[in-house]
């Protein structure tokens, strides 16, 4: 069986020092990767990484191509060796292990099923390579495929199965060996977007009745929103970020997370002030807007005179019509501009508006659409609207 490493374009060790990330996760978490390094000849795949993933948590691995997630997943399997440092499972060292006497499985994107075995066959092969009994095997396949809804499916044959059927059938051929940990290498990728949403809530549902450590390779944002307890940023074979979902949307340590983990608005500014008690900071962008916003960093302290990066989510703008503007006063901490619409985009659910502003660039504005409007703003391309937001909207990106 081939797996297909990621395309790698990753840094060297003239990066700067490397994040660490200890969330967590009691005395033995079921995975820890203690300074781990590895190395391609000259090309650094994982450089000097250490993590912790929970016991019992759905941590993804959360990044672009070439980042270093299925390579670190490799080295979790015993599919590849660090270079460097050292792997713990269950609060043991792997080192030299084999993958087949690791206590883990993991579900690659294409199933690999066995076209000349029916289900119940496929999903018990690897109890067949333990030895296990016939009867017992029967009942653990029978069990396994319970859990992955596919009762009565036992005697059918892969090759009639939809793709989904074939993911589920990967997936209980997984854990019928009862691992400590799953491990799940862009499992989804070949499904079409609806089956993929389904499967997404599916697979959380399921890490949460049987319990077992999911650690899940992606570099779909949302997928990793959807799913995990915890995500883990990756970038150039380093740890950029990681924790809860929401603490990554609403709190990004840097501008590649807030870009990477959803869409936001970059604002160029100067701290005029910072108070370290509040994290919050007094600054003035580029075009001389004067704002306030949250330092989302726990360990940047800016002085003033600093550049950083002010974050905005489209989904805090409010965009509104040129007649409407100025009949509605703003309050305190709020801030509004003027400007013109460049383009607007009806997406279903809601309307995206991309407008020019003399104060603060382009802004991209998300409205939700109400029933029976059909995302009408009252304006297109070229009509003057009114851009505003509170500041608690501004997100301060010192790197």
């Amino acid at each position: 069986m081939t797996v297909a490493e990621d395309a790698s374009d990753p840094q060297t060790a003239a990066d700067p020092p490397p994040v660490s990330a200890l969330p967590g996760g009691g005395l033995h978490p079921d995975v820890e990767l203690i300074d781990v390094t590895k190395r391609f000849g000259d090309v650094v795949a994982v450089d000097r990484m250490t993590l912790r993933i929970p016991r019992g948590s759905f941590t993804s691995l959360l990044g672009p191509s070439g980042c270093g997630k299925t390579t670190t997943l490799r080295m979790i399997a015993g599919f590849e060796q660090p270079t460097e440092g050292e792997i713990m499972l269950a609060g043991r060292p792997i080192a030299g292990v084999p993958p087949y006497q690791r206590n883990v499985n993991t579900v690659f994107q294409h199933y690999a099923l066995f076209p000349h075995m029916d289900v119940a066959q496929n999903v018990g092969y690897g109890l067949r390579q333990k030895k296990v009994p016939r009867k017992e095997e029967r009942r653990r396949a029978s069990e396994a495929l319970g859990l992955v809804r596919l009762s009565g499916y036992e005697s059918r044959r892969t090759w009639e199965l939809s793709g989904g059927q074939q993911q589920r059938v990967a997936l209980a051929r997984a854990l019928v060996n009862h691992p400590t940990v799953l491990l799940l290498d862009e499992p989804l990728g070949a499904l079409d977007m609806k089956l993929r949403k389904e499967m997404q809530l599916e697979l959380k549902a399921l890490q949460q009745e049987v319990g077992i450590t999911f650690v899940y390779v992606t570099h779909d944002q949302e997928e990793a929103l959807t799913m995990s307890d915890v995500i883990v940023v990756m970038r150039d074979g380093r740890i950029l970020q990681m924790g809860q979902p929401t603490e990554l949307y609403e709190h990004p340590a840097n501008r590649f997370v807030s870009d990477f983990i959803g869409t936001s608005n970059f604002i160029k500014a100067t701290v005029l002030e910072f108070d370290s008690a509040s994290r919050r900071a007094a600054l003035r962008s580029e075009h001389g807007l004067v704002m306030k916003g949250l330092v989302t960093a726990a360990d940047a302290s800016p002085a003033a005179g600093d550049d950083v990066m002010v974050a905005i989510r489209p989904e805090r703008l409010e965009v509104i019509g040129e007649d409407a503007a100025g009949a509605t006063p703003i309050g305190n901490g709020w801030t509004q501009v003027n400007g013109r619409v460049v383009q607007g985009t009806y997406l279903g659910d809601q309307s995206e508006y991309r407008i020019q502003t003399n104060e603060a660039g382009e802004l991209v504005v998300r409205r939700q659409n109400t029933a029976g409007a059909g995302g009408a703003l009252g304006a297109g391309p070229g009509d003057s609207v009114a851009v505003r937001w509170h500041e608690e909207a501004n997100l301060v990106l010192v790197d």
